[in-house]
């Protein structure tokens, strides 16, 4: 049976929804200069170094941004620094996925238009992220209740379900792109793995268990 609304007409499906909200953000998101980006990307850089998991953390899985996303490219940077192994996410042969280990800016290249950029070395399998402390995901949104709005393809739902189950997840989201307490939940099917905590520029928020 389809939702209905508070004032009775038909809610459109979750899938539905997702889509709209989809081109509604990345639409948004293209007015963001890239001076403001790398600006947000630092203070999200100082949040993320400061939650007490990742502080502690050996090795951390995060994705490469590409421009316009939640820049995650200074917090690898720093983790690197600290002498954390750091998990990218990698396209093998055929398409399959995997991670590659985090070796330096310098190895961090664009493959393809559009795809995130990836590290050179040795191709890992999807089971390589179990050995991450914390996972850090991309999202074009968030709630309070740890739903996160992913690109669509689901790869990041696939991936998780190989996350140890005491890693933290975290999604990351510019500031307007959070649904926090009180304000609209986003759409979440049965296939949409929860984060337990989201960060934006503006701050921290854990994901009640």
């Amino acid at each position: 049976m389809t939702p209905q609304s508070a004032h009775g007409t038909r809610a459109p499906a979750p899938e539905d929804a997702k889509a709209q909200a989809r081109a509604s953000i990345r639409k948004d998101r293209l007015h963001r200069s890239a001076r403001r980006n790398a600006e947000l990307a630092e203070r999200l850089r100082d949040l993320i170094l400061e939650i007490p998991a990742v502080a502690q953390a050996r090795c951390v899985s995060v994705y490469a941004s590409r421009p316009h996303e939640p820049g995650t490219l200074p917090l690898i940077s720093a983790l690197h620094e600290r002498g954390v192994r750091v998990l990218i996410p990698r396209l093998g042969d055929g398409l399959q996925r995997g991670w590659s280990t985090y070796h330096g800016a310098e190895d961090l290249v664009e493959r393809a238009p559009g795809r995130p950029p990836e590290p050179s070395g040795d191709f890992l399998p999807s089971e390589e992220l179990a050995h991450a402390d914390v996972v850090v995901v991309p999202a074009l949104a968030a709630d309070s209740y740890g739903t996160r709005l992913g690109q669509g393809g689901g790869w990041y739902d696939r991936a998780l379900e190989l996350a140890r189950p005491d890693a933290p997840v975290i999604a990351l989201t510019f500031t307007a792109e959070f649904h926090g307490p009180g304000e609209t939940v986003l759409p979440r099917e049965d296939h949409d793995l929860p984060v337990t905590m989201v960060v934006t520029p503006e701050g921290v928020t854990a994901v009640p268990a």
